[in-house]
């Protein structure tokens, strides 16, 4: 995030140094007196026509696809070995049986807890004062005099 706003910064600097160097060379050139009238140049020569090459003519037939019995055939697929059989994997050994865990003994019962006495009441708070209202219209002073009547 700050790259981009780094980035960003960047190119606002140089957008302005920009428009800066704009400004500068447009007040130089509406400062220079003006230019003498310059030398005429001779015309330029003119292209010579070149020659229009002429195109072969396009086949109108297409030529035909070769017969499928003028190929000739694929070769057979040889035949894989026999892959060796593999022996059997071993049976897994039979674990011991785990000895059961005992219940979890049940929860005491809990003292009942004495009864607390009520919080005392709040004190009610003084009335705070109203707010003076401002007023709707803001006066606006009256303009000076005019020096001439109209």
């Amino acid at each position: 995030m700050a790259s981009s706003n780094c980035f960003v910064l960047a190119i606002f600097m140089a957008l302005s140094l920009f428009n800066i160097n704009v400004g500068l060379a447009a007040r130089h050139l509406l400062q220079m007196p003006p230019a003498l009238p310059g030398v005429t140049l001779p015309p330029l020569p003119s292209i010579p026509t070149l020659p229009q090459p002429t195109l072969p003519t396009l086949p109108t037939t297409q030529p035909s696809s070769p017969k499928p019995g003028a190929l000739p055939p694929l070769p057979t697929m040889p035949t894989l070995p026999t892959m060796p059989s593999i022996p059997p994997l071993p049976s897994m050994p039979i674990l011991p049986t785990m000895p059961s865990i005992p219940p979890l003994p049940s929860m005491p019962t809990l003292p009942t807890m004495p009864s607390i006495p009520p919080l005392p009441s709040m004190p009610t708070l003084p009335t705070m004062p109203s707010i003076p209202t401002i007023p709707t219209t803001i006066p606006f002073f009256s303009p000076p005099p005019s020096k001439t009547s109209p």
